[in-house]
């Protein structure tokens, strides 16, 4: 991980990222229902989901969407913050064993309503596909960015 600093002015719609991939464990999803309290049996009865149209236990829509955001956060940018996520949507399921891969690409920035001179937002779209390149889950991040100072620097001499 690196420190990189990052103005509202320095991102362009379009620019993407993908990540490498992660493998999603049962480990990982006995955690996560601990940790959340969702012991449904979609997540941790094996047998009672070979009977269902998935045929095998599914890892928790929420479990997917920290894995993913996770794995984006790759730099440290002093001058951003991430201010939420919108448009959530588990698109398709995730078992035991599957690979996930994200991609995050920018698709617009827009002014901050009540402090245009000062910050702005960057929306990116983030896609998690499986090992099969189906799509899982997609979001949009928001983070909200400063903006460069736009005031002269003085001559100190």
């Amino acid at each position: 991980m690196r420190v990189e600093e990052r103005w509202f002015e320095d991102y362009a719609v379009g620019e993407s990222r993908t990540t490498l991939g992660r493998t999603i464990t049962e480990s990982d999803i006995v955690l996560h229902a601990g940790q959340t309290g969702d012991f449904f049996p979609h997540h941790m009865d094996a047998e009672w989901m070979a009977t269902q149209p998935a045929g095998q236990r599914i890892a928790h829509g929420t479990l997917i969407l920290a894995v993913a955001v996770g794995m984006t956060a790759t730099d440290i940018n002093p001058q951003s913050m991430s201010y939420g996520y919108d448009r959530i949507r588990f698109i398709g399921p995730v078992f035991i064993g599957d690979t996930i891969t994200v991609t995050a690409e920018i698709t617009e920035t827009t002014e901050h309503r009540k402090k245009p001179d000062e910050l702005g937002y960057v929306h990116e779209l983030v896609s998690v596909t499986n090992q099969r390149g189906e799509t899982v889950l997609v979001l949009t991040h928001l983070y909200l960015v400063n903006k460069r100072d736009p005031s002269p620097q003085e001559d100190p001499s």
